[in-house]
């Protein structure tokens, strides 16, 4: 136990998914829960201080480290063939593993970046039935056409480069990007940035699944994002065809504060409210 939340565990296909569960809220009980999905390297501790946001503002949290991050094993290794499509299944293995706390209660996935784009892979290609809302922040397809300027002549060999480092040496270092990664995990996500798609997973094409996905969508774009700008989370909205999406730029001065692709978990108490407001709109279990 931490002061901040009970550390527990998921096994999954020889993984083992750390599970940060932070203290119910104050308020009545069976409070809305929200189970929030990190940055690519990130570990699940950074969300401290957004769990706490949410908590204020009367929601249930509970924070996973992705696999092969923080507490989450393998650490990612040569031998390690796991990407998007195992990512999205460990989504489910969590939302199983914590069925007792969930049930008769509104969920939500919450994804940032990475965490955002494996939210919304696991209601397309599995139970989607199991949440009742998505809420995607500072998430986007770093697809390099879609970047303002001539920014994405940078991100296509930037993201190419990446994918062909980790294709030779069978896991990515983590050299000044993402952390130590999958070479499965770069290799989905460099087809993302290069060709601004999902890629075929497990012999489902995956972005025609997307455009099946009907859960409720908060997608909320950040300020002075360096990773994943306002035009990338709008290309992604584009595939959620038949999902409601509520769009939204969370702005420095809605934050009270500077803002990045990372900095905003330290300034979310404004966010936080949006995302309980948004909880409040959906259908009770």
């Amino acid at each position: 136990m931490n002061g901040d939340y009970t550390q527990e565990f998921v096994e999954v296909d020889g993984a083992r998914i750390g599970v940060q569960v932070h203290p119910e809220p104050d308020g009545p009980p069976g409070a809305p829960v929200v189970v929030i999905w990190p940055a690519m390297g990130v570990r699940a501790r950074y969300y401290r201080p957004f769990a706490a946001a949410l908590r204020e503002a009367g929601l249930a949290v509970v924070v996973v480290d992705l696999r092969g991050t923080g507490e989450s094993t393998p650490a990612p290794a040569r031998s390690c063939r796991y990407g998007y499509a195992e990512l999205a299944t460990d989504v489910g293995a969590v939302l199983d593993a914590l069925k007792p706390r969930l049930d008769g209660r509104t969920r939500l996935l919450l994804g940032h970046s990475l965490g955002g784009q494996v939210a919304v892979l696991h209601q397309a290609l599995h139970d989607a039935d199991r949440v009742d809302g998505l809420a995607l922040v500072a998430v986007g397809i770093p697809w390099w056409r879609g970047y303002p300027g001539l920014r994405g002549w940078g991100v296509l060999p930037y993201t190419q480069g990446i994918a062909a480092v980790a294709r030779l040496l069978g896991v990515w270092p983590g050299w000044g990007f993402g952390g130590r990664q999958a070479r499965g995990v770069i290799r989905d996500w460099a087809h993302t940035a290069r060709t601004g798609r999902f890629p075929v997973l497990d012999g489902v094409d995956a972005e025609a699944a997307v455009a099946r996905v009907r859960t409720p969508v908060l997608a909320v774009s950040v300020d002075d994002d360096q990773y994943t700008p306002h035009e990338t989370l709008d290309h992604l909205c584009g595939k959620l065809a038949a999902a409601p999406v509520t769009r939204h730029r969370y702005t420095v001065a809605e934050a009270g504060a500077p803002l990045d692709h990372f900095t905003w978990v330290r300034a979310a108490a404004p966010l936080a409210a949006r995302v309980a407001a948004f909880a409040a709109t959906l259908p009770r279990r």
